[in-house]
């Protein structure tokens, strides 16, 4: 693959293109919040909030309470896992990467299971054993993949695939071993659940997440540079184990929490990047950011049709992106695949 520096990236277009997707964002997010069982428009909510019309506690109960922090948890993990997926796809070179191919997410929803299990609560019990299990799981990865100091790319891809294989064996055993009740909690988690969303998730994992990003996204000349060759980068400059270190630590942190909080959500980080990257370029100084607020339009859009397609009854959202992606990533691997190596 060739270098993606391209001088024609200004900060100036990064705003611009920032500013775009932000304003889509809120628009999708306002759309979101209006759509549901209880019929309540944006217009309503204008009314109570300048005080034209007296608040009915009941819709507003169910606006800031229920669809609200939901919406904003859905954005945050489409952030987070698209973002995740733009990074494991530089450093690794290898357009199939994410944040799950690492077993980040198996071993989130072993932690999360056992959780569910023992009867813990969704606020901090599940969300904890989820994120030690996250983090235990790419240590683990990360451990058996250093040779003398430095991370082999193909070791790494086959290591996910085997953690991902065992913990796999580790959640159908719980599954197979508890009752009908917790089954279908546990169920419903492994597909990506939202339904559990609550504000003190968000002001947790929210600081955390801006930080790691801002990071990364310091980083993005030198994944620029490593794209186009480690050798190169190394010539030009580049850290390049430290910062494989530095980027698979910072996103698996922020992948174990969100899943965590959400369960398993797949195909987010290959459709994002690879849409960003198709209509804005390659250059990770625009990619980076385009691909995180890309992700977070496509979460809520996503989770929006997961709980109003059924209505009164949702599906989990992992559902949903698994039959808009699979069938994306089957045409993108015809029409495109042979040609990352171009881009």
């Amino acid at each position: 693959m060739k270098s993606n520096e391209n001088q024609s990236i200004t900060p100036l277009k990064v705003i611009y293109t920032g500013l775009i997707l932000t304003g889509i964002l809120v628009a999708i997010a306002l759309v979101s919040l209006s759509l549901g069982p209880a019929k309540i428009s944006i217009k309503d909510v204008f009314a109570w909030v300048t005080g034209y019309r007296p608040v009915d506690q009941t819709a507003w109960m169910i606006l800031f309470k229920i669809r609200l922090p939901r919406i904003l948890l859905a954005g945050l993990v489409g952030f987070t896992l698209s973002l995740g997926g733009v990074v494991f796809q530089a450093l690794l070179r290898n357009p199939l990467a994410e944040p799950f191919i690492l077993g980040v997410s198996s071993g989130a929803a072993v932690g999360a299971i056992i959780g569910i299990f023992f009867g813990l609560g969704f606020t901090f019990g599940v969300p904890l054993l989820s994120f030690m299990g996250a983090l235990f799981t790419i240590l683990l990865v990360m451990g058996i993949s250093s040779r003398h100091g430095g991370l082999e790319s193909s070791t790494l891809l086959l290591t996910g695939v085997i953690v991902n294989a065992f913990f796999t064996a580790v959640i159908m055993f719980f599954i197979s071993t508890t009752s009908d009740s917790r089954l279908h909690s546990m169920l419903f988690w492994l597909y990506g659940d939202l339904s559990q969303s609550k504000y003190v998730q968000l002001s947790i994992s929210l600081p955390i997440i801006l930080i790691v990003s801002g990071i990364i996204y310091v980083f993005s000349r030198h994944l620029n540079l490593i794209v186009g060759g480690e050798e190169s980068a190394l010539q030009m400059g580049v850290e390049v184990e430290s910062l494989k270190w530095i980027s698979f630590l910072g996103i698996s942190l922020i992948t174990g929490i969100v899943v965590s909080f959400s369960g398993i959500i797949g195909f987010v980080g290959l459709i994002v990047p690879h849409l960003m990257r198709m209509c804005l370029g390659a250059d990770h100084r625009l990619l980076i950011p385009a691909s995180a607020l890309g992700g977070a339009v496509f979460l809520i859009a996503a989770d929006t049709l997961a709980r109003t397609i059924i209505s009164p009854s949702e599906l989990p959202v992992g559902v949903i992106t698994a039959f808009l992606g699979a069938p994306f990533f089957i045409y993108l691997l015809k029409v495109r695949g042979s040609q990352w190596t171009q881009s």
